[in-house]
């Protein structure tokens, strides 16, 4: 197995691992752990630590106030009621976004991929959070809608964002 298999496999291992730790915790220990896990990625997986870091940084922003829209209007809701993203979802973002380099990268030469699953997989990760408890679905089907609508925008600007200012990531 070469090296570069080895690291997208561990980096899907960790992500993961850290979305599950996130979810099933939803506390500050899950946050210490979920940092954790992307400083070992930074440490250990990443080629380009400044520039995917730089990458990481720029997409938690723009995924976290997503998530804070969704929790300000009723969309999604967590357990503190408290109407933002909570600190385990930030974290769950960071993990999120260290695939775009590396297990997720095959997605940059298939962009109707990101077209067709985002709507999909982001949804389901809300679905399955709000089904182990971290979060829940207010509204049901409009809920996911909304999620579906996000991801169907987010993660294909996402992907252009990396390639456009962040190519240097793509190894």
């Amino acid at each position: 197995m070469s090296a570069d298999v080895i690291r997208k496999l561990a980096n899907f291992v960790l992500f993961q691992a850290g979305w599950l730790i996130c979810v099933v915790m939803a506390d500050w220990t899950a946050v210490a752990i979920g940092l954790a896990f992307v400083a070992i990625h930074f440490f250990l997986l990443s080629q380009q630590p400044g520039a995917e870091l730089r990458f990481v940084l720029v997409g938690v922003v723009i995924g976290s106030l997503l998530d804070g829209l969704w929790f300000r209007t009723g969309v999604l809701e967590d357990a503190a009621g408290s109407g933002w993203t909570p600190p385990w979802l930030v974290v769950i973002w960071a993990l999120f976004l260290t695939t775009l380099s590396h297990s997720l990268a095959w997605m940059h030469k298939r962009r109707w991929y990101q077209v067709v699953f985002a709507p999909v997989a982001g949804p389901f990760a809300y679905f399955s959070a709000a089904a182990l408890g971290a979060v829940s679905l207010p509204y049901s089907m409009i809920s996911l809608a909304a999620l579906s609508l996000g991801w169907l925008v987010l993660f294909p600007s996402l992907m252009l964002i990396q390639q456009r200012y962040f190519a240097e990531t793509l190894l």
